[in-house]
């Protein structure tokens, strides 16, 4: 039920950004712009989303290997899709792993071998994004911060906090035992601060260890298997840019030229640095406000909006109806499943 309602908030926030940018304008001449746009172009942007999620099933079929674990692709894919619909519904898009981690269980996946893979694909997956970033700034900077315009300081703010969470983890995975110390002591401030309770302290130090050991694990594995990560930051980056270029797709389905493919890429990059780490389900809201900002110029004021919705629809609501169909197939087998388990029990 929990899921439930955060679909329908993160639809619900949807509509609510929708009925506040196009207030003033007709519903019937936003849909004869949409329908404007070329069918084939945005074919090929439902292809480039189903990519993006196959990208990090490849991932996980690839580190699985490493570990003599054979798990047919499809399975992979699944837990993709999986892991996406919870990242869409939840803030800061931090149900999915956990999600994923659970279906893995279910179909006999070894939880230290599901915990490593997805702590290898978060410190990829935002690794690539910052880096790229940060190698648009350096080149393009004064064409960026031209678009970027009075979102700058929120700019900063999305590059600290996924700064921050790199550091973190890459912290975590260098020094397991200062952090372990850390946690602990946070633990107990928390607890005088009355904001954690004391007779659950055992459980908290439980789930740090816990934690702390795996990412030794993680750490162990990391500079053991160089290529392997190395393998997987390309394939992550390969991974990002079919998601990263949807927005470049909607401007060609409406016949535009004049800025270049790297141009959008990088706008969008900026979007997504800003974005993605805020504590919105989906990052609903800000990024079409953030879309509206940034591309204002680069898509005629006529076509802005409808080119909004196309590449939000593109890149989020139609990633998050194949995924939430794929969750709920997954499920009912799962449900399935435990009910004969029990029958046999």
């Amino acid at each position: 039920m929990n899921y439930i309602l955060d679909v329908f908030f993160v639809l619900a926030i949807g509509f609510l950004t929708f009925r506040l940018l196009f207030k003033d304008e007709e519903l019937s001449g936003i849909i004869k712009l949409i329908k404007k746009a070329e069918t084939g172009w945005l074919i090929v942007g439902v292809f480039c989303v189903f990519f993006f999620v196959a990208g990090e099933s490849v991932i996980i079929k690839y580190m699985l290997r490493l570990f003599k674990v054979s798990v047919p692709f499809p399975s992979c894919l699944k837990y993709s899709f999986i892991g996406f619909f919870f990242s869409c519904i939840t803030p800061s898009a931090s149900g999915g792993q956990p999600a994923q981690m659970y279906y893995m269980k279910k179909d006999g996946i070894k939880l230290g071998h599901s915990t490593l893979i997805m702590l290898v694909i978060t410190i990829a997956y935002k690794a690539v994004l910052v880096l790229l970033g940060l190698l648009f700034i350096g080149f393009h900077y004064s064409y960026i911060m031209s678009h970027v315009g009075g979102l700058w300081w929120l700019l900063l703010i999305g590059f600290a906090l996924n700064l921050a969470y790199i550091f973190g983890l890459m912290f975590v995975l260098a020094r397991p035992l200062w952090a372990k110390n850390a946690a602990r002591k946070l633990v107990r401030l928390l607890i005088r601060m009355r904001i954690l309770k004391k007779k659950n302290y055992e459980s908290y130090v439980k789930k740090i260890n816990r934690i702390c050991d795996t990412y030794m694990v993680g750490a162990d594995y990391i500079k053991h298997n160089v290529k392997a990560v190395l393998k997987i930051f390309l394939i992550t980056l390969v991974q990002r840019g079919f998601l990263l270029s949807v927005t470049w797709i909607v401007y060609k389905s409406y016949g535009l030229s004049g800025t270049s493919f790297l141009d959008i890429v990088a706008i969008q990059t900026i979007i997504g640095i800003t974005v993605e780490m805020l504590p919105l389900p989906g990052a609903a809201g800000i990024t079409e406000a953030c879309f509206s900002m940034m591309f204002e110029g680069i898509f005629p004021v006529l076509l802005l909006k409808p080119a909004l919705l196309l590449s939000r629809g593109l890149s989020f609501y139609v990633l998050l109806i194949m995924s939430a169909v794929v969750t709920l197939g997954a499920h009912i087998i799962v449900l399935r499943k435990d009910k004969k388990s029990a029958s046999a029990d």
